[in-house]
């Protein structure tokens, strides 16, 4: 008689196969490569902008400048409504997916501005012997040029905040024991995906519309933000999607509204304090700081009955804030001065529409026996490259070159990099200024004054300086400053300190306008001024002196602002660690 088949094993036959957990480094490729489409596609349209403004809507170099720093400020702005929509209502896959179709959709109608000629004004046919002149942009015209605009920042601010805490959900598992070094590694594979798709914009895109026309260098981009849409979207079902909670924003909210409801109130004594301010059970901190003591009475408790719950939960958060709250905040109105000295930087860097001018008035060649040209919006890879090459000369050479040297680990201080890079930000401006002042002047004496298009006969090389330089003030600066309030943040607040430098940009360009607005009415003589299209007959180097005069005084404002805000939290930690080891090695001298 045979056995009876074992009753363990035909359960097994019997359950289905367990299901792939989901996340891991199988989503990487689809988040990666939606942020990559998504930054080629909208960089590339960027670099050669204000050209398609002035040759295809009749806008002088001014407003077409306004117009492009306005869209930047948009773009730079729209990521903290990304982030607070994604937090709080709708989860970062539903975010980067609406935020997807939004950019698709307005690089389309961009597209269509190019292809439609109803759209746009009609080109100018001079006749023999007059001018050509086209007709201006009327508003619905502009109002369509807008909205695509528009649509294209929107896109970008679902997709830029949400990519990299999405793909680190994919991740983030504590059970592993390498979790942290796999969190890194994605970290470093992340940000280099983003500058290759930067050069790529840079390069490719902008030589597509170089030598192919609007037509194609639109539709491109326009194709590869379909393409990062799909690509996402197709792979929804392998993503882990966390559930929303409220967001980091709404909390400080609260804290500023609780302190104003309160202001009438009494702060209590430092002896029962620690009973008089509201804090969790769990929280290490039972009373809040003694600076910007105003912010103290958000979470001093009037009435514990009619303010606190069964629960031990605030009734009212808009009322009664946390002893945490009170000190996010806090921490976050402290370093507003240190992060203002960085728009100035941003306004320096975000002069490129000038700087494409520049280049396309002088000799592109890259020797005298070279055929080929590099296009004049592709001049802002040097920036790139000078970044890039910094971070890793600083990370494997000069950092392990003087820890060697010093026989423990060396460090440069994060407020002296900030600074090195707000004073070599004023230098690239004062070169630019020197740059620009040698190549008008031998425009002027080539005989060019009058001839706006004409190829002055000087190599365009001659820009390259001032473009490393703001690379390397963007390496020191912008990298510092997003270290910077990493560290001295608390954990809860990282995504707020990394929606800070974005904010900085979206600061900058509007105040960019208003710096460029003002000079140029203010150094009007007659019908011209500092700044007009036509580039050899107008001042560019002075505007570039007003912005490094500006870039200088900002160094000194720095120098104030890091001397008043004290300490990092690094270089507490460090003074500890040097005084416990002049201690110990006392001890050792005396024994």
């Amino acid at each position: 008689m045979e056995n009876p088949p074992d009753q363990t094993e035909s359960k097994e036959i019997l359950q289905p196969r367990s299901r792939r957990p989901k996340g891991g480094l199988l989503t990487m490729p689809f988040i990666i490569a939606n942020e990559a489409f998504e930054k080629v596609a909208s960089y590339g349209l960027l670099q050669n902008m204000i050209l398609y403004l002035m040759s295809d809507y009749g806008l002088g170099v001014v407003k077409g400048q306004t117009v492009l720093f306005m869209w930047v400020a948009a773009t730079n702005f729209m990521p903290l409504v990304g982030a607070f929509l994604s937090d709080s209502y709708l989860g970062r896959f539903l975010t980067i997916a609406i935020a997807s179709l939004s950019g698709f959709l307005g690089m389309v109608v961009l597209w269509l501005t190019a292809m439609l000629p109803q759209v746009k004004p009609s080109p100018c046919v001079a006749s023999a012997g007059t001018n050509c002149s086209s007709p201006a942009a009327t508003s619905s015209q502009l109002a369509l040029l807008y909205f695509a605009f528009a649509l294209i920042s929107i896109g970008s601010g679902g997709i830029r905040p949400c990519s990299l805490a999405f793909g680190a959900d994919q991740l983030d598992n504590k059970e592993n024991p390498k979790n942290e070094r796999v969190l890194e590694s994605f970290f470093g594979w992340y940000y280099a995906s983003s500058s290759v798709a930067v050069l790529i914009a840079f390069t490719v895109i902008v030589y597509i519309q170089d030598h192919l026309g609007w037509r194609i260098g639109f539709g491109i981009p326009a194709i590869l933000m379909l393409l990062a849409g799909i690509v996402f979207v197709f792979a929804s079902p392998l993503y882990v999607k966390r559930n929303v909670s409220k967001s980091l924003f709404t909390g400080l909210a609260q804290v500023a509204v609780a302190a104003y409801v309160n202001r009438k109130l009494t702060l209590p004594d430092h002896n029962d304090s620690y009973d008089s301010y509201y804090h969790l059970k769990d929280s290490e901190l039972k009373a809040p700081s003694e600076k910007l003591r105003f912010l103290n009475k958000a979470c001093v408790i009037s009435n514990r009955e009619e303010d606190i719950g069964s629960d031990g939960l605030a009734l009212n958060p808009w009322r009664l804030s946390t002893t945490d709250k009170v000190e996010e905040l806090k921490a976050l109105v402290k370093v507003i001065p240190v992060w203002s000295t960085g728009i100035m930087m941003s306004i320096n860097v975000s002069q490129n529409s000038f700087q494409l001018l520049q280049a396309n008035s002088m000799d592109r060649h890259l020797s005298s026996n070279s055929t080929f040209q590099i296009p004049g919006g592709s001049f802002g890879m040097f920036t790139i490259i000078a970044l890039i090459s910094w971070v890793v000369l600083y990370d494997r050479a000069i950092l392990p070159l003087a820890s060697k040297f010093r026989g423990r680990p060396v460090r440069i201080n994060v407020k002296i990099r900030m600074g090195l890079g707000l004073f070599i930000s004023f230098l690239a401006m004062a070169v630019s200024a020197t740059v620009e002042h040698y190549r008008r002047r031998t425009a002027i004496s080539q005989g060019l004054a009058d001839k706006a298009n004409a190829t002055v006969n000087i190599s365009a090389m001659w820009l390259v300086p001032q473009y490393v330089l703001h690379g390397l003030a963007e390496a020191l600066t912008g990298i510092g400053q997003t270290e910077f309030f990493y560290t001295e943040f608390p954990k809860s607040m990282s995504s707020i300190a990394a929606s800070l430098f974005g904010l900085g940009m979206a600061v900058a360009n509007i105040l960019a306008s208003v710096i460029l607005n003002v000079v140029k009415n203010s150094s009007k003589k007659g019908k011209e001024s500092w700044i007009e299209d036509n580039i050899n007959k107008s001042h560019y180097d002075y505007y570039y002196w007003v912005l490094a005069m500006l870039s200088f005084v900002n160094v000194i404002y720095y120098v104030v602002c890091s001397w008043s805000y004290g300490p990092t939290v690094d270089q507490v930690r460090n003074e500890k660690v040097n005084g416990v080891r002049e201690e110990e090695e006392e001890e050792v001298k005396l024994n």
